[in-house]
This record gives C-alpha cells, sequence and structure tokens, in this order.
C-alpha cells in the first residue's frame, strides 16, 4: 500500500495535508511492471495520475514507424497529469526499463485532489508547462529533422537521374573518341585535298550547332530521318539505321551527302561509307558531351537550391526575396510534384525584399507545400491535383498564399490545426507539429500572421509577413 512518507518525496505533495495525503493513499491502486512491459500506449484514453516509486519508464513516440525515445521517468516521479487535465489521448507510450513499482490515482480522483488546494495546482501546473516546453522543444528537432530527412531523400532522388546520365555519357565517350582518332588518322593517311576536308568540317560543326540548340521538333526529326534512311539504304550502308538518328540531330542533308560520297561509292576499303561513320559519331560524342553537361548543370542546380534553401555561409537575417525560398523548395519537392501535380504560380514581382530568417521561412514553405501535396494524394474529386501559389502585397503586409484544389479540412478541426501535437495523419505519420512550427515562425519570429480558408475542393493557406 502506498504510505504518506513516499509521498512526500515529491515537492507538489508536501503542500498537501495529512488527511489528503491519507485519502491519496487509500485510494491508489499498486500497478508492477516487470522490464519491457508496456504501461500505456500512443493514442490510449488518459488512464489517470500515475505516482512511480521505483524503478525507471521510458517515454517514446512513433516517427515514421519507428519508436523514437523521448525521455524517462526516473523514480521517485508522476506523471499522466496532462492528459488528465485536457482529456487528450495520450501522446507517448511509457515502456518499463526495469521493475516498477507505481500507483494509478483514478482521473476523478486526481481532479478533486488538485481542486482542493491551490498550491498543489500551482506545483502541478509547473511541472505542466516545463514538460510540455521540453516535449515540444524535442519534438519541433524531430520535425525539422523529418523535414530535412524528406528533402534530402527527394534530392538524392533528384541527383540520381543527371548523375546516372553524366556516369553514363562518360562511359560512352572514351571508346567513341578512341574510334574518331582512329577514323581520322586513315582518313589522313589518304592525302585528301584540303577543300573536300573542310566541307566535311562545316556540315560537322552545323551539326554541332543543331544539336546544341535543338527544335525540339518531332515532326520535323521524324521527316528528316525518313529522308536520310532512303538515301542510306539506297546507298548501301549496313547497319543503316544506327547512323540515322544521329544524322537527323545534326540536320544532315542527303543531297549534301551525295555530293560528299561522290568519290568514295566505289572504294572497295572501309572509306566507302567511313565518312558517314565518322559524322554520325562525331555528332554521337556531341550529344553525349551535352547530355554530361545538361546532368552536371541539374546537379549544380539542386546542390545550389540546396545550400540557398538552408541558407549555408550567411548570418540567420537576411535580405531576401520570398519568391527565390518558394522556387527553392518547390526544386526540393519535384520528386513529389512530378506525379500529375501542377504547380500555379502567381507572383507578384514587384515585391521589396523583406529582411527576415530565411532558412526558417523556407522551413514554413516546406510544410504548407508538403500538407498541400498530402492532401491531393488522399483526394479522390477526379479533378486534376493543382496547388496555387500567390505572392502579394496587401496592408503594408507581404501576403503568400498556398492553395490545394483536395477534399478541404471539416469545420469542427480547422481551428485545432495549429495545437501542438494535433494532426489528422495517422499514427506515426505525422508529429502535430508541423503547422505549430509554421505558426511559431510566422508569428513569434517575424511577427506576421497565418491564417486558413477551407471548404470542399479549396484549402488555402495564408502567411502575411509586415513590411
Amino acid at each position: 500500500m502506498l504510505c504518506v512518507d513516499s509521498l512526500l518525496q515529491m515537492k507538489p505533495f508536501q503542500t498537501l495535508p495529512r488527511e489528503r495525503l491519507d485519502w491519496i493513499c487509500d485510494r491508489a491502486e499498486h500497478i508492477h511492471l516487470s522490464a519491457g512491459e508496456v504501461l500505456v500506449k500512443e493514442g490510449d484514453r488518459p488512464r489517470g495520475f500515475f505516482i512511480q516509486l521505483s524503478g525507471q519508464t521510458t517515454i517514446s513516440r512513433k516517427s515514421n514507424g519507428v519508436d523514437m525515445p523521448l525521455g524517462r521517468h526516473v523514480s521517485p516521479s508522476f506523471f499522466g497529469e496532462i492528459q488528465v487535465l485536457t482529456e487528450d489521448l495520450v501522446p507517448v507510450t511509457l515502456t518499463a526499463d526495469t521493475d516498477v513499482d507505481l500507483y494509478r490515482l483514478q482521473c476523478a480522483d486526481f481532479l478533486d485532489v488538485i481542486h482542493s488546494c491551490r498550491e498543489f495546482e500551482r506545483d502541478i501546473f509547473r511541472t505542466v508547462g516545463k514538460r510540455l516546453r521540453g516535449l515540444e522543444s524535442f519534438i519541433q528537432g524531430r520535425e525539422k529533422m523529418a523535414a530535412l530527412g524528406t528533402l534530402s531523400a527527394g534530392l538524392a532522388h533528384e541527383l540520381n537521374n543527371p548523375a546516372a546520365a553524366l556516369v553514363r555519357a562518360l562511359k560512352d565517350l572514351q571508346p567513341a573518341m578512341l574510334e574518331l582518332q582512329r577514323m581520322n588518322l586513315v582518313y589522313g593517311q589518304q592525302q585528301v585535298e584540303d577543300d573536300h576536308t573542310e566541307e566535311w568540317e562545316a556540315i560537322r560543326d552545323r551539326g554541332f550547332a543543331a544539336i546544341a540548340h535543338p527544335d525540339n521538333d518531332p515532326l520535323a526529326q521524324a521527316d528528316r530521318e525518313d529522308a536520310l534512311t532512303d538515301w542510306l539504304d539506297d546507298y548501301g550502308v549496313e547497319d543503316a539505321w544506327k547512323l540515322v538518328e544521329p544524322l537527323a540531330a545534326g540536320h544532315v542533308d542527303p543531297a549534301k551527302l551525295e555530293d560528299l560520297m561522290a568519290r568514295w561509292r566505289d572504294d572497295p576499303t572501309e572509306l566507302r561509307d567511313m565518312g558517314l561513320r565518322w559524322l554520325a559519331l562525331s555528332f554521337d560524342v556531341m550529344g553525349m558531351i551535352q547530355n554530361g553537361l545538361d546532368g552536371a548543370e541539374r546537379i549544380s542546380t539542386l546542390v545550389q537550391s540546396m545550400k540557398s534553401y538552408s541558407y549555408m555561409d550567411r548570418a540567420a537575417q537576411q535580405q531576401i526575396n520570398v519568391h527565390d525560398g518558394i522556387e527553392d523548395t518547390l526544386r526540393l519537392f519535384a520528386f513529389k510534384l512530378k506525379h500529375g501535380i501542377t504547380v500555379e504560380r502567381k507572383y507578384d514581382q514587384t515585391l521589396p525584399e523583406i529582411t527576415a530568417f530565411g532558412s526558417e521561412l523556407n522551413q514554413v514553405w516546406t510544410n504548407l507545400i508538403d500538407n498541400a501535396i498530402d492532401a491531393l494524394c488522399e483526394s479522390d474529386s477526379g479533378a486534376p491535383p493543382k496547388i496555387t501559389i500567390r505572392t502579394c502585397e496587401k496592408n503594408n503586409c507581404l501576403r503568400v498564399e498556398v492553395e490545394d484544389n483536395g477534399p478541404g479540412i471539416p469545420e469542427e478541426i480547422k481551428n485545432r490545426l495549429t495545437e501542438p501535437f494535433f494532426t489528422t495523419k495517422p499514427m506515426g505519420k505525422g508529429s502535430g507539429l508541423g503547422l505549430d512550427v509554421v505558426r511559431r515562425i510566422v508569428e513569434n519570429r517575424h511577427e506576421g500572421s497565418l491564417m486558413i480558408e477551407s471548404m470542399p475542393g479549396c484549402t488555402c493557406f495564408i502567411v502575411l509577413l509586415p513590411l
């Protein structure tokens, strides 16, 4: 049975009169836990106020399907007061590290005690405030790491394609360059007059320019390929199909090939069609280089976006263009947006720069855009999924709107969205702190405001930042 001396080890109970302590001891229910046994699970209804006298329990919370430890209760201690007072679901799981002896006071009994003694109530609420601040701080750090993890995964995904293209280009480039050198050596041994060589170089240079600045007209490309296929077949080139695409990409005219190849038509050696293969291989090499450059530029752009997103090597507060931060965030979400979600930008390009914490504002855009994507993924309205981002100046404030055409937010929960730990996502997927972080950054750090407007088919988060 619980004794008064055990209760007096904890400061709040020292303010209670003796008869109250005896009353608690009479009503407390003894619970024994073996090591590894779970006392309460995340998502359970409040079970009462617990007084732990021996052993140790671990506090954990699910994050992306994994139990993440948040802290420990070391004896003697008490817990459970927050859920009794708020009647919210338990946000954490409590597991015994060792054999644990504790006592449970029913919810109604705890409320009776706390309302009967002002000093006890004050100490309990101080403990509640301290624990909430610690828990929020810890999970906000986890939220930032989770956001960084999401973007890192997306960045890795986006880097993979251009990096693979660059590797393929470099691998194919080496044998192609060796073959071109061999062809040049064979051609040089023929001591061909300069005028003829210059014609080959001219058609090659025109082809390089066409490949570097493609017209992106698939019908014109198909017509060129058909014409070249007919000419190459007539000329009698083996495996002509291998030459058609690069020659067409270089805008080579069959009539010009006829003039250039006339002297080689009856040659029994490889020179009969080596000029054609040299030209096609030259264009292939140019294409490889172009693809490699495109891949390298894409990698550079993504890395620069990540650097800009995190505002590396800069002071915390900067003069920033809000559009740059939004665009950096959108680039890092490209791996999610490419699957059918349209982003419509309605930017007021005349907006001035603002003094702000750039990396923190980027965390705002990350949470709002990620939530919009999640809402669209869960929508079954049949309308093409779309996110609209608007910026403008209104009432001496910079106004940013992130709108999606998802299912909307039920009216009964709209006012709770920015509450710490409140989430509409499945257990373990959302911490319930994303929008709380947004609200704190906007309101506390930038003295702005956050508004939410929602109806079926249209949800809009509005951020107002003072100019």
